[in-house]
């Protein structure tokens, strides 16, 4: 969607191509940082009231403070804190809204894709092909696209898997405008503020390691509860209070980078190009600052030229890709750290990590600085 709002602000015809039947603004728990919420209001979708703006911390299981996420005064006065959180719903209907009637045709699914210097063409499942200048891959983690592209190569597993969901009711211990990730040796527990459609909540989240081709368990608040125990207020409570259809559970994987994105008339975004684990929380918001930025290389590009097309292409995706590798592998190292550290030295890291700056610099410092950096390439 965003890809798509990208290209019709720089005044092409676009037609967005869904393998669904209908629009399912489906899905459960979200952050985004404040680039894909300026990124948003670039591309025109209403970003009023749209989630909770926090203040984050890293604490370990006794309460300490590891990492204060200090986001620039100006920028918490932009966006009312740091770290948005919200429900995806209500981001993706605001999206749809903000996308012009027959743009989106539904129950289409792109079998096989070719391209010479003329045209891209699409061939669908029921026989059917269409003609376009230049295909925007936006097809996820398994993208067919860039298979075409690049060739089939294996996902990264993370051997960790995350249970979260979300409740509206009044939980002890939650603080308004609040996001704590809290670590003990193995387990993440965390909890962040939300508002969804003029509702005040809380979203949680609890993050360990697993097997990937292991089974799922039966009930998935049981076990979220049960990673749960030993966590300070009110995590236990939030997961207490939660709906039992409110928890869904990912298993994490990504992609290495690909040192190219785009060939010929057609390039990648989203989870196609950059597949990101929810370990850097960061992989729907660097969605929507890909569709803002490559709206922003095609403006005024003639899509009949294929050299002018390459170019605009490449200027897309050339500042894309050290900010989204550093992000992608980011989330992969802190999933190796409190996850998959070997036992004899997770005191040492709890250690180095409560009583010098280190985890400060790599996260709490570093973050602020990306941010800043994102927003001033995005146009008010």
């Amino acid at each position: 969607m965003a890809a798509a709002l990208g290209a019709i602000k720089a005044g092409h015809d676009v037609v967005v191509y869904e393998r669904y039947r209908e629009a399912r603004p489906a899905g459960n728990i979200l952050n985004l940082w404040p680039p894909p919420l300026k990124a948003l209001r670039a591309l025109g979708v209403d970003t009023e009231d749209l989630g909770a703006p926090t203040h984050s911390e890293f604490r370990n299981l006794q309460g300490r403070v590891r990492v204060d996420v200090k986001l620039d005064e100006d920028v918490k006065a932009a966006f009312g804190g740091g770290f948005i959180g919200l429900l995806r719903p209500e981001l993706y209907e605001r999206m749809l809204a903000a996308i012009p009637d027959g743009t989106i045709r539904f129950d289409s699914q792109v079998d096989r894709i070719e391209q010479d210097e003329r045209a891209v063409t699409l061939h669908f499942a029921d026989g059917s092909t269409a003609e376009h200048d230049v295909l925007i891959g936006a097809d996820g983690i398994d993208s067919l696209l860039r298979r075409t592209l690049w060739g089939d190569a294996p996902k990264r597993e993370h051997r960790l898997h995350i249970f979260g969901g979300f409740t509206f009711a009044d939980v002890a211990g939650t603080v308004p405008n609040k996001c704590v990730l809290t670590h003990g040796r193995t387990i993440q527990g965390s909890w962040t503020s939300i508002r969804h459609k003029g509702r005040d909540g809380h979203q949680w989240w609890v993050l360990t390691s697993t097997d990937p081709d292991a089974p799922a368990p039966a009930d998935l608040k049981a076990s979220a509860a049960g990673l749960a125990e030993g966590f300070p207020a009110p995590l236990p409570g939030l997961i207490a209070a939660t709906e039992p259809q409110d928890v869904q559970r990912w298993v994490l994987r990504d992609r290495p980078a690909l040192k190219q994105w785009s060939k010929g008339r057609a390039t990648l975004v989203g989870d196609a190009a950059h597949p990101t684990s929810p370990y850097a929380a960061y992989g729907a918001g660097m969605s929507i600052e890909d569709g803002y930025f490559l709206g922003v290389a095609l403006r005024g590009v003639d899509l009949t030229d294929l050299a002018a097309v390459r170019r605009a292409l490449q200027s897309y995706e050339d500042p894309r890709k050290p900010h989204t590798a550093k992000q992608v592998q980011m989330a992969w190292m802190l999933g190796k750290v409190f996850h998959h550290a070997p036992a004899p030295l997770r005191p040492i890291r709890d250690f180095v990590f409560d009583h010098t700056p280190f985890l400060q610099k790599v996260a709490g410092d570093s973050n602020p600085r990306e941010i800043n950096k994102q927003l001033a390439l995005i146009e008010d």
